[in-house]
């Protein structure tokens, strides 16, 4: 199979690379910070704070400075349709190479969080890649790489609307990190 784009809109491009591998390209500049010093977990505040319209809740738990645990409750977009509310519970590293921001998350199966709703289920992540190229202090490239377990089963027409969910998330962190001025 071809890469599919299933998105692109405002310098961000969402691909179908092949069943259950997705790929998400966009780049990040502003000349008044240097960018790859707020590279960090701080994002997945930022994230839920300009989503809250997608993510009902966020925990995050800090194990050390490379490593945290955070679960994200989504809205139940498709209750009408008698789906569950799903949630992510994923474990994410941090490592900092060579000019080269990396950030690997898998989902946590061997426990489910306690504040979730009994009814919701888990969104069963195999792995997420985010590379972040520093290209120069004050632009970045972004290469995100979201790998579903294989017992997900996500239609075409869903694969479109994760594809304008997914771009409404990180075109609000793009533009508020491009807008930030110290």
């Amino acid at each position: 199979m071809d890469k599919e784009i299933l998105f692109e809109k405002d310098g961000l491009r969402f691909l179908k690379i092949k069943k259950n591998y997705y790929n998400l390209l966009f780049s990040m500049e502003n000349n008044n910070i240097n960018l790859d010093k707020i590279i960090d977990f701080n994002l997945v505040n930022i994230i839920y704070e300009l989503n809250q319209d997608i993510y009902e809740k966020m925990i995050l738990k800090k194990i050390n400075e490379n490593e945290v645990i955070v679960n994200f409750l989504i809205k139940h977009f498709f209750e009408d349709l008698g789906l569950p509310q799903r949630f992510s519970y994923l474990h994410i590293k941090k490592v900092f190479e060579n000019n080269i921001i990396f950030f690997e998350a898998q989902t946590i199966k061997s426990e489910r969080p306690l504040d979730m709703p009994h009814d919701s289920e888990l969104l069963n992540i195999e792995k997420i890649h985010i590379i972040c190229n520093i290209i120069t202090p004050h632009k970045i490239v972004f290469v995100i790489n979201i790998i579903f377990h294989d017992n997900v089963n996500i239609p075409p027409f869903a694969e479109k609307m994760v594809g304008i969910i997914i771009n409404k998330i990180f075109k609000r962190v793009k533009q508020f990190i491009e807008n930030v001025r110290i």
